[in-house]
């Protein structure tokens, strides 16, 4: 029964008939907390795969770079995560893998150099392709799925494919050049290559790629097509052109590289698939080299499938799917060669038009601050500029210094993240004061979102990079 308009007639009960005249004050939060203590800020984002606890409210804190663009809460799904090693960097990714697939989306996990990922992957009902000598390869001229592709489009719509295969071919095969010579190609190298890989389509169809051993057997061979080209059509000129890109080619064959990336692909990736891992931490015994070779084909052959799964969804013979894409020891792939940073830049530029989320991840900026030369740095530090999202986790003073000409950081901010970086204490057992905590920007008017990550069943075993340490 709703009360009278004027109240209930009970003692202390009615209306008043005056108002009084109250006192009013104004003081700011950090003062007002003593005598009103429940101020705090607005609620974590409740979007996305549940990662942890705000460190400050005790809310739920949910992510997902897929989530958060739809909802508004960021303008491109790129993620950079920043932190020293043992922090949980790959344990927070591994999250994100499982809730991202959980959703729907698919997780390609594009280099797994440890490998971190292959056994949830596998886990979770997803494909394993293991790269190295005696075992899968990938064919660095394969388009994979996007050549498959051809056989749905109209004649028009094919030749823009193929054009578009064709500078996929040309800048992997000039990239892996540049990382075997230690330098960039020249001109008329890239030209002679371009040349090379139009004969071979000519010759061997769309439907079946060369191999960088079919390139060459062409450059070797030097037809009148090629010797046009190369400006070169009488005597000795044309060898004198292409014996430096011979021999950089031979390398590719039969140097460090040789029996990974000179046949063809022997384990195609799987469009059906939750999740992909591919796993090339056979090949790290081998060197940096191999190894920064296997992560730039490893780039190119994901970012091509899923370019290939865009186009057949577009076309309607394919579900539409969203992506999310982990690259991993991100400096290992950078600091191979100069010139490198360019070329993963350009894979990388345009994921959210793909549906795709990416997500780096590397110990700290002094890793891109070591390329070679300046050009490489500004294109690697845009890496993160570009990242709507930044997760960092324990870091020390002189690093944060770093984040903070990119991304700003309050004071409170970098000492609570500095705060994680090391223990404070010498006793056995100790838990690292950075370990599962981790705080997230969004740009630089918003605060950062303070996170302690917590561990649930399987996620122990399936999470745990430290296994091998433990079992010795």
């Amino acid at each position: 029964m709703p009360p009278p308009v004027m109240g209930w007639a009970h003692r202390d009960g009615g209306v008043s008939v005056n108002i009084p005249n109250v006192p009013e004050y104004q003081a700011t939060t950090a003062q007002a907390c003593g005598l009103f203590p429940f101020v705090t800020s607005s609620k974590p984002p409740a979007v996305g795969t549940p990662i942890g606890r705000d460190l400050l409210s005790g809310e739920v804190v949910c992510l997902d770079p897929l989530a958060w663009l739809r909802a508004g809460l960021v303008t491109n799904p790129g993620c950079f995560v920043l932190g020293q090693p043992g922090t949980g960097k790959s344990t927070l990714v591994k999250r994100m893998v499982t809730g991202a697939i959980a959703f729907g989306t698919q997780a390609i996990i594009l280099g797994d150099t440890k490998p971190d990922y292959t056994n949830l992957i596998r886990y979770l009902g997803g494909q394993v392709v293991t790269i190295g000598r005696g075992m899968d390869r990938i064919n660095p001229l394969d388009a994979g799925p996007l050549g498959a592709s051809l056989l749905h489009l109209s004649a028009d719509e094919r030749e823009q494919l193929r054009w578009e295969v064709r500078s996929r071919r040309i800048s992997l095969m000039m990239a892996l050049c540049t990382l075997v010579r230690e330098d960039r190609i020249t001109n008329a190298e890239e030209v002679v290559l371009g040349a090379a890989i139009d004969l071979l389509d000519e010759r061997l169809g769309p439907q079946t790629p060369p191999t960088v051993v079919d390139v060459l057997r062409v450059v070797e061979e030097g037809p009148d097509d090629l010797r046009r080209m190369a400006r070169a059509e009488g005597g000795d000129r044309y060898d004198e052109r292409v014996d430096d890109l011979v021999f950089t080619l031979r390398l590719l064959c039969t140097g460090s590289l040789a029996g990974v990336f000179d046949g063809p692909t022997t384990n195609p990736i799987d469009l059906s698939a939750p999740g992909i891992s591919v796993d090339i931490s056979r090949v790290g015994a081998a060197g940096d080299k191999l190894l920064t070779a296997a992560m730039l084909c490893t780039w190119s052959y994901g970012f091509g499938m899923v370019d290939a799964a865009t186009l057949l969804a577009e076309q309607g013979v394919i579900r539409p799917r969203s992506y999310i894409g982990v690259m991993d020891e991100l400096w290992r792939a950078l600091r191979g060669a100069p010139g490198l940073v360019e070329y993963a830049d350009s894979l990388t530029r345009l994921n959210r038009s793909k549906g795709m989320a990416s997500v780096m991840v590397t110990h700290s900026l002094s890793d891109l601050e070591a390329l070679a030369n300046e050009e490489d740095r500004a294109k690697a530090r845009g890496f993160v500029d570009r990242s709507a999202i930044t997760i960092l986790a324990g870091l020390p003073p002189r690093e944060l210094a770093r984040v903070n000409q990119i991304t700003p950081l309050t004071e409170p901010e970098r000492d609570l993240v500095s705060s994680w970086s090391s223990p404070d204490s010498w006793q056995p057992g100790t838990l690292h004061p950075g370990r599962g905590r981790y705080l997230i920007k969004t740009g630089a008017e918003r605060l950062g979102i303070p996170v302690q990550m917590t561990l649930t069943g399987d996620e122990f075993e399936l999470y745990d990079t430290d296994q091998a340490i433990r079992k010795r």
